[in-house]
């Protein structure tokens, strides 16, 4: 029986999202191992924690590191921290004549990660594909439909090995560049970006809205879960967190 403790960093503060139904949530999973202790925080402020922690998790949409923060981030990756972001880690938004923008405001974040989103169309269904099936955090997984999910366009921004892949075409209204990415024929839903000697994991899935999470651009939305609502969105989960503290081999 090991006795060490793995020291987890969770970053939990996604406008425009139910933060409080991801955090229970990723705390619950992060709670089936003994050994883990998770530290919970709402911003990246205390980098000497996560630069302490095996692994840093990240919810978040339009967080936005400061210069140092930034530094500190990439500091932990180059000496081998292992980094879970979830959904809109990469989105940082602005609102330019009523309409969304994502403006490169943090290009070393954004490179750190390896992509930066861009747009989103509406709510949708759509199909998830196994691109690489041979790698453990895919394997003996089947292709998968997610509903009521964000369909993301995002600039890739360094290397990826795209493990999952999805295809929409659909015109992202409401964003400045709202025809980006509707030209490709696949799009990344999760893949790993080394950086370092660390790595990250990127999983673009994981919209979740409660009513009340869309103040001020709406008073009350109904409650979306999208593939919070399926099994192997939850298995992802797991397996990410494996593959962070090591238990996955």
């Amino acid at each position: 029986m090991t006795t060490e403790r793995i020291d987890v960093y969770l970053v939990c503060n996604a406008k425009y999202h139910d933060t409080n139904f991801a955090r229970l949530e990723l705390l619950k999973l992060l709670a089936e191992h003994e050994d883990i202790n998770t530290r919970v925080a709402d911003s990246f402020s205390d980098i000497d924690g996560i630069k302490a922690s095996r692994l840093l998790i990240t919810y978040t949409c339009d967080l936005r590191p400061t210069e140092a923060e930034q530094q500190g981030l990439a500091e932990f990756l180059e000496a081998g921290g292992r980094w879970f972001a979830l959904h809109a880690t990469n989105a940082l938004i602005e609102f330019v004549e009523g309409k969304a923008d994502t403006p490169d405001l943090a290009p070393q974040f954004m490179s750190l990660l390896g992509s930066r989103f861009i747009a989103h169309p509406s709510n949708t269904g759509f199909t998830i594909r196994v691109s690489d099936p041979t790698h453990p955090l895919t394997r003996g997984l089947q292709d998968f439909d997610v509903e009521n999910e964000e369909p993301y366009y995002c600039e890739p921004t360094g290397e990826q090995h795209v493990l999952l892949e999805a295809t929409y075409h659909q015109p992202s209204m409401g964003y400045v560049r709202s025809d980006y990415g509707t030209d490709r024929d696949a799009q990344p839903q999760m893949y790993l970006h080394p950086m370092g000697q660390g790595e990250v994991l990127y999983l673009t899935l994981g919209h979740c809205t409660g009513k009340h999470d869309m103040k001020p651009l709406a008073d009350v939305v109904p409650v979306v879960r999208g593939s919070w609502d399926t099994p192997q969105y939850y298995e992802l989960l797991r397996r990410g967190i494996r593959w962070g503290t090591g238990i996955l081999a």
